[in-house]
């Protein structure tokens, strides 16, 4: 028999994103969407392309999360994207090939992410790959409060094909997930037994201004490349200032 796919999504207020991501993998065998406490029309638009929908506004993290969305899976292969993610009609296809063939349980995806509206092939951002299609009962996510991970045994294989990723739209949103994500990484790195200084935090930000732009190459991005790194030295500045006030 054919093996069957499940798509796993996580929200929270997504009106302006999750249609895209249903869209692009409305072929799969299930999606199971998995909110955290929706007041926008997030799932109202999910409604439209699944009956699997779970709530759970008990938020100890985005692993966390993601494996409550996992445990609803039923089919041979998950697939796990974000709400701002799409499947490519390339990687589509890529995707429906490897998990027909016999071979690798676990697949990276290489991601395409756009800032500002446009797509970055420097920065480090490209290619971006993300470990998100496994065989069913062969990975599970860290349980990290922001940046989690895929947890198997093993190596896995590579597709070519673009996940594509629609973050940073306007400076707005790149101001608002800096302090978000600053926040998040901070908590995390608390919790590890990580500390921080204003000297560590001054040197993180440069290094990482210095990282962006010159040595990957953020300089070939135009003026978004500028404005990546500039934000990303300003996000690890913030989580190691932040930081120094929780070790405080």
């Amino acid at each position: 028999m054919k093996p069957t796919l499940s798509v796993i999504i996580i929200v929270k207020n997504e009106e302006h994103d999750i249609r895209v991501c249903l869209e692009s993998v409305a072929w799969a065998d299930e999606i199971i969407v998995l909110d955290s406490g929706s007041v926008d029309n997030t799932l109202s638009i999910v409604k439209e392309y699944t009956d699997n929908i779970y709530i759970s506004t008990d938020w100890q993290g985005f692993g966390v999360q993601k494996n409550r969305a996992l445990v609803h899976a039923s089919c041979d292969w998950v697939l796990s994207l974000d709400a701002d993610e799409h499947v490519s009609d390339a990687l589509h296809q890529e995707i429906e090939n490897a998990i027909q063939s016999v071979g690798p349980v676990i697949y990276k995806l290489p991601r395409l992410s756009s800032y500002c509206g446009k797509f970055i092939r420097h920065s480090g951002w490209w290619p971006d790959y993300v470990t998100r299609l496994f065989k069913r009962g062969e990975a599970s996510f860290s349980n990290d409060l922001v940046h989690e991970r895929l947890v198997f045994q093993g190596e896995a294989a590579k597709l070519t094909a673009p996940l594509l990723h629609v973050t940073y739209k306007d400076l707005d949103e790149v101001i608002s997930k800096i302090n978000q994500y600053s926040t998040l990484g901070a908590i995390n790195s608390y919790q590890k037994g990580k500390r921080g200084g204003l000297t560590s935090a001054i040197a993180h930000g440069f290094w990482a201004f210095v990282r962006t732009y010159i040595f990957r190459a953020g300089f070939l991005d135009g003026a978004e490349g500028l404005m990546l790194a500039i934000s990303n030295a300003e996000a690890t500045y913030y989580r190691y200032l932040k930081l120094f006030y929780l070790s405080k």
